[in-house]
Order: C-alpha cells, then sequence, then structure tokens
C-alpha cells in the first residue's frame, strides 16, 4: 500500500480545538479517519517551526490520500501538505528505467 507523509499547520482555531482534544484525541480522530478510507496510521508526530504535525500513513491511492487533504483544508484549521514516500525498491526500478529527456534550452 502507498505511503505518504502528511504534513500539517494549525491555524489559531485550529491550536485551540488541538488544546481542547489533546493529542492523543487527536491522533485517535486522524487514525479513524484513515481507517475509513482503507488506510492505515504509521506514526504520527508533534514538532516545532514551519509545521505543527507530521504523520506517515498508508492509503490505497492518490486518490484517497487526496480525499483527505481536500476534507482537512475544507475545515479552514488545518493546512496539509501531502508527500509521496518511495520504498528503496521503488526508487531503484525508477533509476533503472531510461527516460529520454532534454533539459530546457539544451
Amino acid at each position: 500500500m502507498p505511503k505518504y507523509l502528511v504534513q500539517a499547520s494549525y491555524t489559531a482555531d485550529g491550536v485551540q480545538g488541538l488544546m481542547k482534544d489533546k493529542a492523543t484525541g487527536r491522533k485517535n480522530a486522524v487514525s479513524k479517519t484513515f481507517k475509513a478510507l482503507g488506510g492505515k496510521l504509521e506514526a504520527m508526530y508533534y514538532t516545532f517551526g514551519e509545521y505543527d504535525a507530521m504523520v506517515i500513513v498508508d492509503l490505497p491511492d492518490n486518490v484517497s490520500a487526496a480525499a483527505i487533504s481536500l476534507a482537512a483544508a475544507s475545515s479552514g484549521l488545518v493546512r496539509t501538505k501531502t508527500t509521496p514516500l518511495l520504498t528503496i525498491e521503488e526508487t531503484d526500478k525508477a533509476l533503472a528505467r531510461s527516460v529520454s529527456y532534454r533539459p530546457p534550452g539544451k
């Protein structure tokens, strides 16, 4: 199943909701959301800096990842950035594939 890294930043109102739910409550809610789409929460960490939380999740496909991203964005309480993660084996396959590419201006 494909893996994704979800980086999340809360708005001020989102942080107020986090304070109410607590980190454990948010983890449970997020886990249920992923599970409902056939996925599984692998890891969730809170951070400080540009992002407030980092999530690694298994999801069936890009459509599921996009659906969660859109649902979160529509709340107005959190902004997310979702990045597909490649396994070592997938990266080796990509490196082995021959691609005809011309760089700009060459």
